[in-house]
């Protein structure tokens, strides 16, 4: 049980920081959009009806944006043992299908993804190759970090001479 849990933990860890290169490619190609294709990019879109906890639109766009980001790497990391770069970048287009013509449009969140223009879906199909390809690479740098740097089967640590023991 403990393995599995390793694994869903560092697979979420992985989505929430792949997230954050997405949203660099999402910024970066939106501004690059015909005006009239520059309207909010889907994660501002579906977080308009969600409650804010607080936050400003904006904030709690991010903030669902990186937690659905986290959940899909968390899926990734249990559903697949044997991963790579390949495996995970079509794993970010399979999140785009899922979503944008899968249970968004079912769940009447969005329009089907195919009625959008050409260009939003370029921007968002490269954004989820993005996401895929950083969710490889951090989930097989926290894999390495938790086998290797953070393990417990590390020498224990040294004991140090300018260390304060007891603070009082």
């Amino acid at each position: 049980m403990t393995r599995a849990l390793d694994r869903l933990m560092l697979g979420a860890l992985a989505g929430f920081a792949a997230t954050l290169p997405m949203t660099f490619f999402m910024r970066r190609l939106h501004a690059q959009l015909p005006a009239q294709e520059r309207y909010p990019l889907p994660p501002r879109e579906i977080s308009e009806d969600l409650p804010r906890l607080g936050l400003s639109p904006a904030a709690a766009t991010l903030l669902y944006h990186f937690l659905y980001g986290g959940a899909a790497g968390a899926l990734y990391s249990g559903l697949f043992r044997h991963r790579g770069l390949a495996a995970s970048s079509v794993f970010g287009v399979a999140v785009w299908a899922a979503s944008y013509l899968g249970w968004i449009p079912a769940a009447r969140i969005l329009r089907f993804g195919a009625k959008h223009p050409a260009r939003r879906n370029e921007l968002m199909l490269a954004a989820h190759l993005a996401w895929g390809a950083s969710l490889a690479a951090g989930l097989r740098e926290l894999e390495e970090a938790k086998v290797q740097s953070f393990s417990g089967s590390m020498p224990p640590r040294p004991v140090l001479e300018d260390r304060v023991e007891d603070i009082g």
